[in-house]
């Protein structure tokens, strides 16, 4: 009975996951890689045939998750592969889907409710002629804990049911004119987190993709057909606005502190519970290393200078854009940089996307430049200038993993830092402020008197820290070496 079970009920996410340890009944004794969403067993009582769904981990390092949004109540039925949750893990906000077709008899968990990994979230029968009677039946029903879920969970009570409505379908677009992606009231995109992730490794904004799969869902076929058209304006111009997403909207922080007598309690948001949590285990796993280099920056300067000259002063090209490219570069260079640490094996990566982090606080993020090594310096400034005034006015958007995060703390006046490594990325670099610097001045011969053996000239401190297991010290001084030439010799990036 448990074979026919997990071959039934085999978990979606199975990609995003590795082999982990699951205890308890009643999969206790089964294939570790084939774990199922299901991790409750059938009932044999006076109530109907029925399963006890527990929340599944949906990343390595997922222990709790966020549901975001329901997409169902209690008395829908659904099919193979539809989307009944969203759910916000400590990585990303991914799709709970469904393996089987079957019913909802009582949902366990409000929208909104942080639940440990293997609380169980939802009641589900395989079928249901009334309705009405199913949700009757099961509206004082309370999962028992031992059974339904691994013994490592512990028991949460069970809310009321959830009374929001399923989101309604968007009519299919008339075949006469241009498709185009179909989203929910709430701006978002469904797509299954295959889809997704596929999307991802191809480049592909999944908001543009028309779905085909079940309630217009983005499902791997259509992103597998899916041709970009070119880009004949701002590529924002056309997305769902980010703010109207309650599922990437990052939580305000409360404007009512808990008040001691002599101290003060401020709320902290969900995403930065979510940040806190990622950088503490980062901290804790990954071998850090940081190496530490003074770069000139006399010629990128003057370079700048000259390229600005040429453009209007609404599109002037940054110091920090010309960083960026750099870093880019220095990938080509040194490609064992650019890699991942996978358990069994190192990934190293063909293209460089960077996360470049901007604001603070709670207003922190680390939007995506993707496949940077490929753009001119004018393509990554108005790409920067885009994200940064899209995230101006909108809320977050959910973080997306590159290959390589830049920092630069030169607003702040900071003259180094050494920030942390975050899984999957083997390495993060960190700027400080320009700073002059007094330098040898090499081409003095001393034959002159009056010729001056030092000289000042503008400088910054690059700090890259780098995970020990993916780039060795020799492979890490190699690609910061590599990154100093560019910088000190900025004509370089034109060939």
């Amino acid at each position: 009975q448990k074979t026919t079970m997990l071959s039934r009920h085999r978990q979606v996410v199975r990609a995003f996951l590795p082999v982990r340890r699951v205890t308890g009944t009643p999969i206790q004794n089964a294939n570790l890689k084939n774990v199922p969403f299901y991790l409750g067993a059938r009932r044999f009582s006076s109530l109907p045939d029925h399963e006890v769904v527990g929340l599944p981990a949906l990343s390595p390092t997922m222990e709790a998750g966020t549901i975001g949004t329901w997409h169902v109540v209690a008395g829908d039925s659904f099919e193979a592969g539809d989307v009944i949750a969203e759910v916000e893990t400590d990585k990303a906000t991914m799709g709970f889907e469904a393996q089987d077709p079957g019913v909802v008899a009582k949902i366990l968990v409000d929208a909104g409710t942080e639940v440990k990994v293997g609380a169980p979230v939802l009641v589900i029968v395989d079928e249901s002629d009334d309705t009405s009677a199913l949700v009757s039946t099961f509206a004082g029903f309370a999962p028992d804990q031992a059974e339904s879920a691994p013994a490592a969970a512990p028991a949460t009570p069970a809310p009321t049911p959830v009374s929001a409505p399923a989101p309604a379908p968007t009519p299919t677009p008339s075949p006469t004119a241009a498709p185009a992606p179909v989203v929910s009231t709430s701006g978002r995109v469904f797509a299954s987190p295959f889809a997704r992730k596929l999307a991802m490794e191809k480049g592909f904004d999944i908001s543009q993709i028309v779905p085909t799969g079940p309630r217009n869902r983005v499902v791997a076929a259509d992103v597998n057909s899916f041709t970009p058209q070119p880009v004949t304006s701002s590529p924002h111009a056309e997305a769902p606005p980010l703010s109207s997403s309650p599922l990437s909207a990052t939580p305000s922080v409360s404007s009512s502190p808990m008040f001691g007598s002599d101290f003060t309690d401020y709320p902290v948001s969900e995403q930065s519970r979510e940040i806190a949590a990622r950088m503490t285990k980062a901290k804790q796993d990954i071998p850090h290393y940081y190496l530490t280099v003074d770069i000139e920056l006399k010629s990128l300067l003057d370079t700048r200078s000259k390229l600005n000259a040429t453009l209007s002063e609404d599109n002037q090209i940054s110091v920090n854009d010309m960083f960026i490219k750099a870093a880019a570069l220095s990938m080509k260079t040194v490609p064992a940089v650019n890699s991942s640490w996978m358990d069994t094996v190192v990934r190293s990566f063909t293209r460089c996307d960077i996360n470049v982090v901007v604001g603070s606080g709670d207003n922190a993020q680390a939007p995506l430049i993707k496949d940077v090594g490929a753009k001119g310096l004018k393509a990554i400034s108005d790409e920067m200038r885009d994200v940064v005034e899209t995230l101006s006015e909108s809320s977050a958007q959910p973080y997306i993993a590159g290959t390589f995060t830049m920092v630069n703390l030169g607003m702040y006046g900071v003259g180094s830092a050494a920030p942390i490594v975050t899984s999957p990325q083997a390495a993060v670099l960190a700027l400080g402020s320009i700073e002059d610097k007094v330098l040898p001045n090499e081409n003095a011969n001393g034959d002159d008197e009056g010729e001056l053996i030092y000289r000042i000239a503008p400088c910054v401190t690059a700090t890259c820290s780098f995970d020990h297991r993916v780039v060795d010290g020799a492979v890490g001084a190699q690609w910061l070496a590599a990154f100093k030439k560019l910088i000190e010799n900025p004509m370089t990036m034109l060939l």
